[in-house]
């Protein structure tokens, strides 16, 4: 496999998140730990709580990208429908997974596993438990999509437990040099720079702080000496423009 080539996808399901009642933490955490594995998040999606849109979604991503991780409707509730859909998806029947059960009974005391909470251990046929040490209650593999829940503490710590199964490549460094110089000023040298270092990804973003303007600059590569020797360049840019770095 070609490393350049291993992507990834993020599906964030839920209408709390698209109404803004909830803010979405899992995005970032995800795309930092690609990142380290060497995977380039290189799609991000919100959806709602709808079985036809999760189930054209993720099969429209899942053919373009090596990982798909979805995280949210997974729980005990009945709005908690991406379990369905994602068997929707690969055709397959929703089981009683006795590993699943196992798990939810080690976690619930006697008498408190209902079948409501009972619903967490339906699982699509042939899908891989990802475990949960926080909740008992856990996600599932199938084939290049990962389903995890929403609740960011607990798919923080159930996402670190399944990145031994993910094949990266190397990892994406990053580097930022922060100016006050503006985007208008820096974007003629910017381009000529992009264009001379290929393999370093340029980002600018430009903030408003404390009434003054500024631009924050991203480097981002698998390359250290491309990276080194871009930031240096971008920082001989910014002081033959006669602005300042400020970090």
């Amino acid at each position: 496999m070609d490393k350049l080539s291993i992507t990834a996808c993020v599906i964030i399901i839920g209408n709390e998140i698209l109404s803004g009642r909830t803010q979405d933490e899992n995005l970032s955490f995800i795309g930092k730990r690609c990142d380290e594995s060497g995977i380039h998040l290189t799609e991000a999606r919100v959806i709602p709580d709808d079985e036809t849109v999760i189930v054209a979604t993720v099969n429209e991503v899942r053919n373009n990208h090596t990982y798909v991780f979805t995280t949210g409707g997974i729980g005990p509730t009945h709005d908690d429908i991406s379990t369905a859909a994602i068997a929707k998806c690969f055709k397959v029947k929703i089981e009683r997974n006795p590993a699943a059960v196992a798990a939810l009974e080690k976690y619930y005391e006697a008498g408190k596993l209902n079948e409501a909470r009972l619903k967490m251990a339906n699982i699509p046929a042939g899908a891989i438990l990802i475990d949960n040490p926080v909740s008992g209650a856990p996600g599932f593999q199938i084939e290049n999509v990962f389903v995890l829940p929403g609740v960011p503490m607990i798919m923080q710590v159930m996402f670190d437990g399944l990145v031994d199964r993910l094949a990266g490549g190397l990892p994406i460094l990053t580097d930022s040099i922060v100016t006050n110089l503006t985007e208008g000023t820096l974007a003629e040298g910017l381009s000529a720079l992009q264009d001379k270092y290929p393999a370093v990804s340029i980002g600018s973003y430009p903030y408003f702080k404390q009434g003054k303007l500024g631009v924050n600059l991203v480097i981002r590569s698998t390359n250290k000496d491309a990276l080194v020797n871009s930031g240096e360049d971008i920082a001989a840019l910014v002081t033959s423009l006669q602005g300042r770095i400020l970090g």
